[in-house]
């Protein structure tokens, strides 16, 4: 302003400076005075701490004694307690003292013992502080020894009332232990009285003490200052400054507070419109001072416009009636033109002039934005739960602890056949019958279930029977409902009707063990019941008996007139079979048509009659099939079963082969089968081969092994091996392929073990090209007839060349003579195809044959190899080595490579390479090996 003199800082320095030496005495006095005050009063403030501690130590005591005679008077367990919280104030304060008087004083446990004795929290501080300080100091040091006098006193009291509480627990009440017990406790308050009035007459005598040295004290405070009186100019400046310095704090902590709280604070002037909005206020909004002036219309702007009627009602309401102002409404938040609407919740409250007119109006502002979203979320839903719980297929119910009706949905109410408003409040036993189907439709009590829900299933079936008589199936589900105390209110309960469903599994049940075509028992549930035959067996030897059956020429029937009339077939003979067997007897297709017979508790004798009548029934059966006529035979199996020293699969598979031998002797008989029966034998240890073989298929226990083919005439670098197959057994023994290949070939398993060993065989070579060994020149794959006769071996065979990566010129398949021949035409082609992309053919034990020149011209064969049996005795066998001559030179002859197997020594071998013979192949010249690593693949090479 004009004409204001402006002060420096040099300046106001100089002025303290000149201040300073004036002000000082000033200063120190009244500081010492303010301590000597704080000090004094602070002690004067303990000392009547202590007073009001004695007075509730002096009436904690007196309690506990009224209580403890109460207690020996009536042993009443609530006198007990009583008496208990009275004497924790004595002990409190005990422990307090005795805390504070350890060599290190334990001020957490001083404390709290003070609290326990009833002394206000804001005075115990100065209790320890008096008590510390001034602990040896005269009428102080008198008090506390009186104080821990009482202590004998308060133990000879705690064990008198522990005594009566024991033999009040232990029913051992006696009149005259009692009548001592309360004498002694009247002892102990005549005791104490002293003690007490001690105690505050001593404490208020050092208190007035105190007081007088106090008032001495303040006296000659007061001198002091009157002689400071000169200097009151200085005085006046000085709490001046103090004054502004406040001021300025005052105003920092209320800035500080109206910044730091989460929620914005405004201040309306009625009477001006002027308003004042916290930065915490703006903050919310998310808009600036500017956006936001100090102005009540400016606020009101931002309201949207179907809340401002809401604001204006508010304010009425609390302007006259005087109704809380606490409303919520929509706020527009952020810049014009590009905000949002949020909640908020407005408090407030109005002030009067004296006349009653409002005349400024001050609250907080709070973000309620997401605990409005929660609330719509919690409506959303509840509206979702009720449209669920009417729109579910399933019966809910929800009952009371005592199982009377409170809600049920509109299915339980179809389910039951009961509206809503009629089941309210009903027992729910009243409303239908439940039983249980697991124990013969007993009954059960739905209202013992929700009455005792811990202890009943969560899920339980039941039958339920309806008011109108009907009976349907459901499945139940009980759940306890529990308030916000987790209190039960309630019990729920969930009715699924599974009546079609268990039907359903009824019908299941029936298909699973029965089957579809001709509704007699199919093979799982014959098996079942054998098994269950052979287990009584174990525990009593009895006399039955199972027969396999197999119709005789059933595919001509399937061929002539298609598969309905196998069918028909099949359901017709069905019936007649079963016309001719017991109750107890069981008839199952096992198989396309085959049939097994378990006849039970049936001699051998009598089961050889049924068998032979079954097979001439067959026989005479007449089967009709639109304008054709057949006659069927059945060949049978049968087996004994007059102990357990068979398997059930054991007796299966023996009724197999002895059905397997009828159909072999001529078909249309039967067979009994005996284990001394060598055909029968043979035939069942086949079968028992077919299953391992299955299982080694599954388990991958086929090993690959390779043999090399020597050259006898020199040649370096082409490698040639054939590949041979072994069966490793559950010992890791190697089996040869003669033991498992008949029943393979019988079985109709080689395609199978064909497309194993190819498949294994390319994995293998494609792993040696990857490892970096030397590349076999050739590779033979021995393979079956029924692989070459095979419509889809030839397709299988030419994916797994290419997923390989193999070159196919680099294999070679083997084929036996007797193979090629029986289908000459599907060979021919299969060897045509591979011949295209490379493929090498060898025709193996070739000259074993009848007809092995004649067919040799037709065959693309690349290989001839000499059958064994002429080479391994041709040193000693005229006729031998002339049919390997004359097998070398015929084939020399039609340009293919000849090789000799079983070449067992080096003389064979020189012999062969005198004779013009291409190769040699057997353990004299090199053994079978594992296909993996080959031992030519760490050494040089044999060369005979």
């Amino acid at each position: 302003m004009p004409g204001t003199k402006r002060v420096t800082s040099a300046e106001r320095w100089t002025y303290l400076k000149r201040m300073l030496p004036i002000a000082w005495p000033f200063i120190l006095i009244v500081t010492l005075l303010v301590l000597l005050q704080w000090a004094c009063l602070d002690m004067l403030s303990a000392g009547r701490a202590f007073v009001g501690g004695e007075s509730m130590w002096s009436k904690g005591q007196k309690d506990a004694i009224y209580y403890l005679e109460r207690y020996a008077s009536t042993l009443d367990e609530r006198e007990y307690q009583a008496y208990e919280n009275a004497i924790s104030v004595p002990l409190g304060d005990q422990r307090a003292r005795r805390a504070l008087d350890m060599t290190e004083a334990d001020l957490y446990t001083a404390r709290e013992g003070l609290l326990a004795g009833g002394n206000m929290p804001e005075d115990v501080p100065g209790m320890i502080r008096l008590y510390r300080n001034f602990r040896h100091i005269g009428f102080i040091n008198e008090a506390i020894d009186l104080w821990a006098q009482a202590d004998e006193h308060i133990a000879h009291l705690q064990r008198l009332a522990d005594e009566l509480h024991n033999r009040a627990g232990q029913k051992d009440v006696e009149p005259a232990r009692i009548v001592a017990i309360r004498a002694e406790i009247q002892q102990i308050n005549e005791r104490l009285t002293p003690i007490e009035n001690g105690f505050s007459t001593t404490v208020a005598k050092g208190l007035r003490q105190t007081s007088s040295w106090i008032a001495y004290t303040y006296l000659i405070a007061a001198i002091a200052l009157i002689a400071l009186a000169l200097r009151r100019t200085g005085k006046l400046m000085h709490q001046r400054s103090q004054s502004e310095d406040a001021l300025r704090a005052s105003e920092a902590r209320f800035q500080r507070a109206v910044g730091g709280s989460n929620d914005g604070i405004w201040d309306w002037d009625l009477l001006t419109g002027h308003s004042w909005f916290s930065p915490r206020f703006r903050h919310l909004l998310g808009v600036t001072e500017e956006e936001l002036p100090n102005r009540a219309d400016a606020w009101l702007a931002r309201v949207h416009p179907e809340d401002k009627t809401i604001i204006l009602n508010a304010h009425r309401r609390h302007f006259n009636d005087g109704e809380p102002h606490d409303i919520e409404y929509r706020v527009r938040t952020g810049h014009a033109g590009d905000g949002a609407y949020r909640w908020f919740r407005v408090r407030g409250r109005a002030f009067f002039d004296e006349a009653g007119n409002p005349v400024r109006m001050a609250g907080s502002f709070t973000d309620v934005t997401r605990s409005k979203a929660a609330e719509a979320a919690l409506h959303r839903e509840k509206e979702k739960a009720q449209v669920t719980l009417a729109s579910i297929g399933d019966a809910v119910i929800t009952t009371d602890t005592v199982g009377r009706v409170e809600y049920m949905n509109p299915a339980a109410e179809r389910m039951i056949l009961t509206q809503w408003d009629q089941a309210m409040q009903q027992p729910l036993d009243s409303l239908f019958k439940a039983m249980d189907p697991g124990h013969e439709n007993a009954a059960v009590s739905l209202l013992g279930e929700i009455r005792h829900y811990e202890a009943a299933p969560m899920d339980r079936d039941l039958n339920l029977v309806r008011n109108d008589g009907s009976e349907i199936s459901v499945n139940r589900a009980i759940a306890p409902v529990h308030d916000r105390d987790g209190r039960v209110t309630g019990v729920v309960l969930v009715l699924h009707d599974v009546t079609r469903e268990r039907q359903y599994a009824a019908s299941l049940s029936w298909q699973a063990s029965h089957d579809a075509l001709t509704g007699l028992v199919n093979r799982r549930e014959f098996e079942r019941r054998l098994s269950a035959l052979h287990a009584r067996l174990v525990q009593r030897a009895a006399e039955h008996a199972l027969m396999f059956m197999d119709l005789d020429q059933f595919k001509i029937v399937n061929d002539t007139c298609g598969h309905a009339a196998g069918d028909e077939l099949l359901r017709q003979l069905s019936g007649v079979l079963q016309q001719h067997l017991r109750q107890s007897d069981t008839l199952a297709r096992i198989g396309g048509d085959e049939f097994g017979v378990l006849l039970e508790n049936c001699s051998i004798d009598a089961a050889t009659r049924i068998a032979e009548t079954l097979r001439q029934t067959v026989l005479d059966f007449p089967f009709s099939f639109g304008s054709q006529s057949f006659t069927v035979g059945v060949s049978i199996g049968l087996v004994e079963m007059a102990d357990a020293s068979m398997t059930p699969e054991e007796a299966l598979r023996a009724a197999d082969a002895a059905c397997y031998m009828a159909k072999e002797k001529g078909r249309n008989r039967m067979q009994l089968y005996s284990p001394q029966d060598s055909e029968v034998s043979q035939r069942h240890g086949e079968m028992e081969w077919v299953n391992r073989l299955r299982r080694a298929l599954e388990k991958n226990q086929f090993r690959l092994y390779a043999q090399e083919i020597v050259s006898l005439k020199g040649e370096q670098g082409r490698r040639h091996v054939e590949v041979l197959l072994r069966l490793s057994d559950d010992q890791g023994q190697m089996i040869p392929p003669m033991a498992f290949i008949p029943a393979a070939e019988r079985y109709n398993l080689m395609p199978e073990i064909d497309r194993w060993v190819l498949r294994n065989t390319l994995e293998t070579l494609s792993a040696r090209d990857r490892a970096g060994l030397e590349p076999l020149a050739i590779c033979a794959i021995n393979l079956s007839g029924t692989s070459i006769g095979d419509e889809h071996f030839l397709g299988y065979v030419l994916d797994q060349i290419k997923r390989s990566g193999v070159d196919a010129s680099r294999l070679c398949f083997e084929l036996t003579e007797t193979s090629a021949i029986a289908s000459l035409t599907r060979a021919t082609h299969f060897m045509q195809q591979l011949s295209e992309l490379g493929c090498k053919f060898a025709l193996d034990d070739f000259g074993a044959g009848m007809s092995s020149f004649g067919y040799l011209k037709h065959l693309p064969v690349d290989y001839l190899k000499i059958d064994g049996g002429f080479v391994k005795d041709m040193l000693s066998d005229p006729i031998d080595r002339a049919m390997v001559g004359a097998i070398n030179e015929i084939g020399h002859l039609m340009g293919k490579k000849t090789v000799a197997e079983f070449v067992e020594n080096q003389a064979i071998a020189d012999t062969l390479r005198d004779m013009g013979v291409d190769y040699a192949q057997g353990y004299g010249v090199a053994p079978p090996e594992p296909f993996r690593l080959l031992r030519s693949d760490v050494s040089p090479s044999w060369q005979a």
